[in-house]
């Protein structure tokens, strides 16, 4: 679609608040897909894939940290 937001790794960490490792991290486990290059042959993400990515890492996250508590 034409009026989607595209974004970099870095870009995608800044707007989530994590490290770039971080959002490696979401591609490698499958959170997160590559769904593009740019002209720099750098990774693309949709920013509603990386908001749904972390968005359910986090929620993840919280559920590990109230059952150990």
């Amino acid at each position: 679609m034409e009026d989607e937001v595209w974004m970099t790794v870095k870009e995608a960490a800044l707007f989530t608040g994590v490290s770039i490792q971080t959002v490696y991290s979401w591609v490698r486990r499958g959170h997160l897909t590559v769904t593009g290059l740019d002209r720099n042959n750098q990774k693309l993400f949709r920013h509603l894939d990386v908001a749904k990515a972390e968005l359910a890492t986090r929620s993840k996250a919280r559920r590990i940290l109230l059952s150990a508590a």
